[in-house]
Parts: C-alpha cells; sequence; structure tokens
C-alpha cells in the first residue's frame, strides 16, 4: 500500500486523485481512501487542495472494531448528560454488553429545537431546555466542528463513529471537519434512536439533585430527589450545568477553580473574509474562516469557534442573563463571518479562592450584559471603529448582527472587566495585520462570548473516578477534561473503558 500527497487546483475533480495514483501504481487502483485533506491558501495565486491518500492494487478490507463484551451480572451505570461526552461513553458502553441509563435535564433534540426557537421569537427562556441544555449538548447550535488540538488514538473512533449515524464522510479526513448544526441535530436522533434499540434508556426532563456513597463508594443515584440503585456514575454535565456543580461541592467533591476566557462575537461580511483570505477568487473556495492570536496586551486574545456563514445565537440557561454563541449550518452560506473573540480569564481575576468564583465571574458579566441591552434577553452591540476609539455607536453599516433576540447599543465597557476590554483594544489591530479588514469600522461586537469551557475542574484519579467518590467519574468538557466535541466524546469513550475495565 502507498501513502502519496498530491496537489490539486479548485477546479479539478477529486477523480483526478483516481488516475494520479494509478500512475504511481502502473496498474489500476484497487483500493483507494483519503487520509487527509486541507485547503494551503497561503499564496493566492496558486490556491491548492493538498491531499494525502492511501491506494494499492490489490482490494484491502478494514477490519471492524472488535470489543470485550462483559460476562456475567452487569452493573447499573447511569450516564448525567446526553452531550458528546455522555453520548460516546453510552456508545460505548453498549459495544462491552453494558445498557445504560441517562439523564437528560433538556428534552429530545426535535422538541429542544422548538424552545430555542420560541425563546428567540419571543424572549421567553426555558431554564431546561436551551441552547445549554437538551440533548446533544452545548455543541449542537453551534457549527459542529470536530478539529481538535488533542492528540488522542480515539479521536479517530469518535469521527467514525459520527460517520456511522449520518455525519458527513468527509469529516474523516477533512484538516478542519464541521458537522452544520442542521445535520448535527440529525446525527444526534439517530444516535438516540440506536441506543434505544440496543438496550440503553433514555429520561428527558430529570435532573440529578444528589449522591450517596457508603464507605467512599456510590450505591445510589438521587433522580429528582428520588434514590435508584447505582454501580456506577458518569458526570457528563456540560459546562453550564450550575447547579450541579454547587450541589457536588456541598456534597464533599473535591473542585478547583479553572482559567477559561472570555470577551465578545465580532461579526463580519463573510465576503469580506473570504477576500482577505483567498483574494479575488473566493466565490468559488469554501467560505474561509480563520485562526487568529494575539500577544499585543498582558493577556493573549484569540479567536474561537469561528463559524463561517453563521449567525450570533442567544445561548442564555438563566434567567436575566445574555449568553452569546455561534452557529453554522452545514452549508455555511450566511451573509456573515462571526467567531468568538475572547481574552484569557485568570485566577486572580476571580476575586476570591472559592472553587466556584468562575462561575460568579461568569454570572456577573452575563448580568450586566443583560442589563445594558436593556432587558429582555437582546445583546449588547458596538461597531469596532466606535470600540476602538471609545465612543458610542448608534447605527448599523454594511455588516447587521444576526443576534435573533434582538440588539440595543451599549459599549463593551459596560460588561466587559476593563483588563479584558483593554486587551481586546490592543488585539483587534494587531489581528488586523495578518487579516486585512478585521479592524474594519463597521464590524460589530456582540456581547457577551461568556461560556468558553467550564470554570471548574472535578478532579479525578488516574483511574478517571472522583476523588474520595468510588464509582463516580467526572468526564466531558463540564468537569474540566475537555474543550470541544470531539475531546468531550473521546474522554467519554475513556470513561467507558475504564467501567468496562473494571468488570472485564
Amino acid at each position: 500500500m502507498l501513502k502519496l500527497t498530491f496537489k490539486l487546483a479548485p477546479s479539478e475533480h477529486e477523480k483526478r486523485l483516481i488516475t494520479l495514483c494509478e500512475k504511481k501504481l502502473r496498474a489500476p487502483v484497487r483500493h483507494f481512501r483519503i487520509l487527509k485533506k486541507s485547503l494551503d491558501a497561503r499564496d493566492k495565486g496558486q490556491i491548492r487542495w493538498v491531499y494525502t491518500v492511501e491506494c494499492a492494487a490489490e482490494e484491502i478490507r478494514e477490519e471492524a472494531p472488535v470489543f470485550e463484551r462483559i460476562k456475567g451480572e452487569m452493573p447499573r451505570v447511569y450516564i448525567i448528560g446526553t452531550g458528546p461526552a455522555g453520548l460516546f461513553c453510552a456508545l460505548r458502553l453498549l459495544d462491552s454488553g453494558i445498557r445504560p441509563i441517562l439523564i437528560e435535564r433538556g428534552r429530545p433534540v426535535e422538541e429542544r429545537l422548538r424552545d430555542v426557537l420560541e425563546f428567540q421569537r419571543t424572549g421567553v427562556l426555558d431554564p431546561a431546555s436551551n441552547v445549554q441544555f437538551g440533548e446533544g449538548g452545548a455543541g449542537t447550535f453551534s457549527d459542529g466542528k470536530l478539529f481538535t488540538q488533542t492528540n488522542s488514538p480515539l479521536n479517530r473512533e469518535v469521527l467514525r463513529r459520527f460517520v456511522q449515524f449520518g455525519a458527513p464522510p468527509e469529516i474523516a479526513y477533512l484538516g478542519r471537519p464541521h458537522i452544520g448544526s442542521d445535520k448535527l441535530r440529525g446525527v444526534v436522533a439517530a444516535m438516540r434512536k440506536y441506543l434505544l434499540s440496543e438496550g440503553a434508556e433514555i429520561r428527558y426532563s430529570s435532573t440529578l439533585t444528589g449522591i450517596k456513597c457508603r464507605e467512599g463508594k456510590v450505591y445510589a443515584a438521587l433522580i429528582d430527589g428520588q434514590e435508584e440503585p447505582c454501580d456506577e456514575l458518569v458526570l457528563a454535565i456540560g459546562h453550564s450545568a450550575r447547579d450541579t456543580f454547587e450541589m457536588l461541592l456541598a456534597s464533599g467533591f473535591q473542585m478547583e477553580q479553572k482559567e477559561f476566557a472570555a470577551g465578545v462575537r465580532i461579526e463580519h461580511l463573510q465576503s469580506a473574509i473570504g477576500k482577505a483570505q483567498y483574494g479575488t477568487g473566493y466565490a468559488a473556495l469554501p467560505p474561509a474562516d480563520y485562526k487568529l492570536v494575539s500577544h499585543a496586551g498582558e493577556r493573549a486574545v484569540f479567536s474561537f469557534c469561528m463559524c463561517p456563514g453563521g449567525v450570533v445565537i442567544p445561548a442564555a440557561s438563566e434567567a436575566d442573563m445574555v449568553v452569546t454563541n455561534g452557529m453554522s449550518d452545514y452549508a455555511r452560506d450566511g451573509k456573515n463571518a462571526n467567531a468568538a473573540l475572547v481574552v484569557q480569564v485568570k485566577r486572580e481575576d476571580f476575586g476570591s479562592l472559592h472553587p466556584l468564583a468562575g462561575v460568579t465571574f461568569q454570572r456577573r458579566m452575563e448580568a450586566l450584559a443583560f442589563r445594558a441591552a436593556g432587558g429582555g434577553y437582546r445583546a449588547p452591540v458596538q461597531l469596532v471603529g466606535d470600540f476602538l476609539a471609545g465612543k458610542e455607536s448608534y447605527y448599523f453599516g454594511e455588516v447587521q448582527p444576526t443576534y435573533a433576540c434582538g440588539t440595543a447599543f451599549a459599549p463593551v465597557d459596560a460588561y466587559l472587566p476593563p483588563v479584558l476590554s483593554a486587551s481586546l483594544r490592543l488585539a483587534i489591530p494587531d489581528m488586523n495585520a495578518r487579516l486585512a479588514g478585521f479592524s474594519a469600522y463597521e464590524a460589530v461586537l456582540t456581547g457577551v462570548e461568556s461560556r468558553t469551557s467550564s470554570p471548574v475542574r472535578i478532579l479525578r484519579e488516574e483511574n478517571l473516578q472522583a476523588v474520595g467518590f468510588e464509582g463516580v467519574y467526572p468526564c466531558g468538557e463540564g468537569c474540566g477534561y475537555a474543550g470541544g466535541i470531539t475531546s468531550a466524546a473521546a474522554d467519554g469513550l475513556r470513561v467507558a473503558q475504564q467501567i468496562t475495565k473494571k468488570y472485564s
């Protein structure tokens, strides 16, 4: 088998790769697979797709993974949360014969979509079913980005599973894969159907309210106050389960503050980003994205969760607080591009040593953003040029905000701490030097982007069980062990493997 690298112009069809492989093999291709595909746009006059492929003159069958099945009596495993960590943990447990019980405070993804749209239309928030809570987790209303900076061998398994349940096949080899929020909802529904068909149980509109232990070992979970026998408990609770954090801390779990990042969403015309990245031929290429980092000030500032052709969405999960996030559908064909533009938040900013001081810090910004925009879950907005000049905004230019609950002009300084807004003022012109037009006067800043990652970590041992609590597994992004869909899913697989190992 050969592994080869080729470059194709954007106008060339991928079928040409077969011809190129046959020239190298000097024989017909019987096995062919794209391993990686990425766009090289460094030279705007010679933009090329770069492919890494494997090929052979004989057929090669890939063996499906074989998982060890547990023999004997099965443990009673509860998984709290149906985000990527919880769903992938459940899938892997089923591979071993364990039929888990999944507990989800929100609703199935179809009902959740209706709740999210109703909130955007009326401004009436359902604290249990929204962008943060519900089947699929917070990533369901995003871009479905699957690239990760972690180098776990489980990442490939995550992508394989997504494709199995209906994700576009190219996510397995694209350099920066994404599913799109519209397609991701269908994938989540397909996962649910499979889990139920294999004997898993899923309970919606249900919440973990307590944990019962005997001699340091869990023996029961309290679900909405009702005690239920439990041998193993997976906490895939997500980064916004603030009431659960409080309950766990009161129950004696060891927790620590975790640094995160906060700031705003920045919106440009997608065409402007395409022209800056690709030149005049941008229309023939995929919607352009970017990733920027600035060290112009004392605090690092970086773009995060960039959504080409997307929208800024209302992402509150608590009353009278404004939170933003970004979302794109698979086609990424919206008029605007948006990204989180966030600053490092350090423990010293929290003003307290309390383990949940980061949560308090987030809530303060979110409440200030709500008040700055006048309530009703409108979001405060300011033009980039006015923000840099320290002026009030009073009009929109080419870039119209996409935030669905409405906006009101208010300065970024009204809700961000001075150290964060000062860092943004230094970073935006610095980033403009690397991406022309980034500091365009009429680009729009919408706040507040506060839920980039969990502000807390629930401590666990090398066996992935919580310190002092045998049989309890802090898991995924919410507990401080992941930073996105892929890494959270991989941590769910890792926890499932540990439980399987315990009973093998």
